[in-house]
């Protein structure tokens, strides 16, 4: 096939998803019509419980031998539209757009994360000329729990030696490892009394923030911890009483401001004092990576009520003592952030803090460890502690074989440009694949999409093709291999 017809076949399979409303969560539609075209394509197709979609292709001609590979992507989407926009994503179509550069929406996100990466799939499994035996899975619910991988029965991805996962964002970067995470909840209740002490409001602002995966490296700093390190030296200097301290708004992102409210009889030259000290400190620490740091300082009306003495000192121990930023940096071949973690939210109403913390790890003993210091720390501190249940991670694997293979193929079909070899701190559904059969020998790419997740998304038309071809060629030269 030549590369006009190629590339009208992807667009064709991507844009017949674009008119089926598909948000996480509300898949069975979509997965109905992937079942049916499965089994046009010549597959024996399972749609288990949950709507996960598992289609075996048998091998052509003379391949029978060849090891099995999983291609494998996520069927559901996330459904935004600009302000202004009337979108229903429970049963508006996306209305895509076509240039000679990029394929975008009329007002919403597009979903080509993943829906180009499921158009991919089908392509190659309707077109590659040689290949052995072939088995699709197309899961549900990615975006939001990632339920479809975590209940995939684990027979699905037994007898395949390879697993390629086409849900990653740049065709010239394939991705071999992931990292775990586990949710962690810290809550305790508190009292309230009556406090005629002034009240100040203070911020800790300014600071860059960013996805707690991709931004932890950067060395930047979080405001929740900053602001209870500066309470925390106020409480060494006089009293202080605690009205509030709020800051965050996702576990996975690195707070950019966080806000307390406080009662003192300190006055407010002294008061801003300490915090100019605190300030220092913070640059002398963070630096470039974080310049624009500052704390502001204000009188505050109407504070409320404080909380109690022991209550106070329990929060602001938790909040100095939880680790922010980068643990450990791994020593794989790709390099990178190995073991972070985030403080991500501190919520508080009269009666109730708390606290969201969220450790990533590529190596899941060392989640492990951190549970346990959490589980000590909310001992320690009279904290209450929810530990969610844990993703594990996707470890590189330094004699992957498919590595090797769809590198060579990259690099020959990119003037001899070797492809960018990752592993990335941030969750895949790649991890719950590998926790099931750690044998697999997996990679993750994908077609070139940026602004996912927005109305700005798109996909780079340039790379659809040359994304076809990485695939389509590697699983010609896995066929000529003997399982």
């Amino acid at each position: 096939m030549d590369d006009a017809k190629l590339l009208e076949k992807v667009i064709s399979e991507f844009e017949a998803l674009t008119h089926i409303p598909r948000p996480s969560g509300h898949e069975k539609a979509v997965s109905d019509y992937l079942k049916q075209r499965f089994e046009e394509s010549g597959c024996t197709v399972t749609q288990d419980e949950h709507f996960n979609i598992i289609a075996e292709l048998p091998a052509t001609t003379g391949k029978e031998n060849a090891p099995r590979t999983i291609l494998q992507g996520h069927m559901d989407m996330v459904c935004v539209a600009e302000p202004g926009v009337s979108y229903d994503p429970m049963t508006d179509p996306i209305k895509m757009q076509r240039t000679a550069e990029y394929l975008t929406a009329d007002g919403t996100s597009l979903g080509g994360d993943d829906g180009i990466g499921v158009a991919e799939i089908l392509t190659a499994m309707q077109c590659t000329e040689a290949h052995g035996p072939l088995r699709a899975i197309i899961t549900v619910d990615e975006e939001q729990g990632m339920t479809g991988a975590r209940h995939l029965s684990a027979d699905h991805l037994k007898n395949a030696q390879y697993l390629i996962n086409c849900d990653s964002e740049d065709y010239h970067i394939m991705t071999v490892g992931s990292a775990g995470s586990v949710n962690l909840d810290y809550t305790r209740a508190l009292t309230r009394k009556e406090s005629d002490l002034p009240a100040y409001r203070i911020t800790a602002e300014g600071l860059r923030g960013g996805h707690s995966g991709e931004r932890i490296g950067d060395g930047r700093g979080n405001a929740i911890r900053t602001l209870a390190l500066a309470l925390h030296a106020l409480a060494q200097e006089g009293d202080v009483e605690l009205v509030s301290l709020t800051g965050g708004t996702a576990r996975n992102a690195i707070p950019p401001t966080a806000e307390a409210i406080v009662r003192t009889a300190m006055d407010e030259r002294s008061i801003a004092r300490l915090l100019a000290a605190e300030e220092k400190r913070f640059h002398a620490i963070y630096g470039e990576a974080d310049p624009a740091m500052k704390f502001s300082l204000h009188p505050a009306h109407e504070a409320g009520r404080v909380i109690g003495a022991e209550e106070q000192r329990a929060l602001i121990d938790l909040l100095v003592l939880l680790r922010t930023g980068v643990h450990a940096m791994t020593h794989t071949q790709t390099g990178g952030v190995e073991t972070s973690a985030n403080l991500g939210v501190v919520r508080m109403d009269e009666n109730e803090v708390h606290v969201a913390f969220f450790p990533r790890s590529s190596v899941n003993e060392r989640l492990d460890e951190i549970v346990c210091e959490a589980e000590t720390l909310a001992a320690l501190t009279g904290f209450s502690l929810v530990v969610g249940t844990a993703s594990p991670a996707w470890r590189e694997n330094p004699k992957s074989k498919l590595r090797t293979i769809m590198a060579e193929v990259y690099a020959a079909q990119n003037g001899g440009t070797p492809m960018k070899i990752e592993s990335i701190h941030a969750g895949l559904e790649t991890s719950w694949h590998a926790a099931k059969n750690p044998d697999l020998d997996m990679v993750s790419i994908g077609v070139t999409t940026t602004g996912i997740h927005t109305p700005e998304e798109r996909v780079d038309v340039t790379t659809i093709v040359p994304e076809a071809k990485l695939m389509m060629e590697t699983l010609r030269r896995i066929a000529q291999e003997k399982a």
